[in-house]
């Protein structure tokens, strides 16, 4: 293998440990960290829980005291740019030179306002030499939401509907069961990864969703009802206060389009029924911007990810 490819395998390493802290990290971004010297993993980590070590940090403390001289000779890989900053632990770029490794490869770059830079840049100033953007697409998509929230003063939005195969999302006004219990169950595992989840004002009259993670483990969404009339963009800059990061709209149809008309989305998720109705409220169309990225077929129904075109 080449350079690159060497570091992408090691990338992916990253990834893959720090998709372990989607529970517990946030609002900090998810972080994979490896080191590695003479072609071999010495240590490893992530960042585990908001408050505590970081995934250099982690990975630096996994190293065994006989791998320790090998650091001055190891490239360390982590998913993104190591902090410069104090906030609730020191800077991870202080402990990177402190530790004298040889290398540094980050997959992207922190669009955080603390760090945008600086973490590399202090690191390549200590006579480290640094490789940036390895896997970057695949790394930033890791932490999607944190870096919407930053960069666009919003949580990441997800719009969500189930519908019966031929387009209808009730059935004469009355709300219809089209998800099965494993794909409610697949839904609930989605509210417990996202800070917030919002319907109409009609559909919590009409359905009084409990919208909780009820059969999935991990902590209920912050609730919340779209009321006649409410402002979407200040209702994006409250969210942006309370420090929520990602968002699931539920609503019926004229929830649901609002906020596609106002170009509130990065997300849209649709579950499909192998059955009909013969009346009832069709489901939103999708904007012209929406590209399908994912298809999965559970027990007949067919769940369907929609993500913005770059064209």
């Amino acid at each position: 293998m080449n350079q690159l490819e060497i570091d992408e395998m090691y990338m992916r390493r990253c990834i893959q440990l720090a998709k372990n802290g989607v529970m517990n990290a946030k609002p900090n971004p998810m972080v994979g960290a490896v080191i590695v010297a003479n072609d071999r993993i010495i240590g490893e980590g992530y960042h585990v829980h908001c408050g505590e070590g970081h995934a250099e940090v982690n990975a630096f403390a996994s190293v065994k005291p006989e791998d320790e001289a090998l650091l001055s000779q190891a490239t360390i890989y982590v998913s993104l740019e190591p902090c410069a900053h104090y906030g609730k632990t020191p800077p991870c770029c202080d402990l990177i030179i402190r530790k004298g490794v040889h290398r540094v490869v980050v997959g992207c770059t922190d669009s955080f306002d603390k760090v945008q830079g600086r973490g590399i840049q202090r690191i390549r100033e200590a006579g480290i030499e640094v490789t940036v953007g390895v896997l970057e697409k695949e790394c930033r998509a890791l932490n999607k939401r944190f870096f919407t929230f930053h960069e666009k003063q919003r949580p990441f939005i997800i719009l969500k509907w189930a519908q019966t195969m031929n387009g209808f999302i009730d059935h004469q006004g009355k709300a219809l069961s089209i998800s099965t219990p494993f794909t409610k169950m697949l839904s609930h595992r989605l509210r417990a990864e996202e800070d917030a989840i919002l319907v109409g004002r009609v559909t919590d009259e009409r359905e009084h969703p409990l919208l909780n993670v009820r059969d999935w483990v991990g902590k209920d969404p912050k609730r919340m009802v779209l009321a006649n009339g409410m402002d979407l963009q200040q209702l994006m800059n409250d969210l942006y206060e309370q420090n929520i990061q990602s968002l699931i709209v539920e609503g019926g149809r004229k929830t649901l389009t609002s906020f596609m008309e106002a170009n509130l989305w990065d997300e849209i998720r649709v579950e499909t029924a192998p059955w009909t109705v013969d009346e009832g409220t069709q489901a939103p169309m999708l904007p012209p911007q929406a590209k399908e990225r994912q298809r999965e077929e559970w027990d007949g129904n067919w769940i369907v990810w929609y993500e913005r075109s770059n064209t």
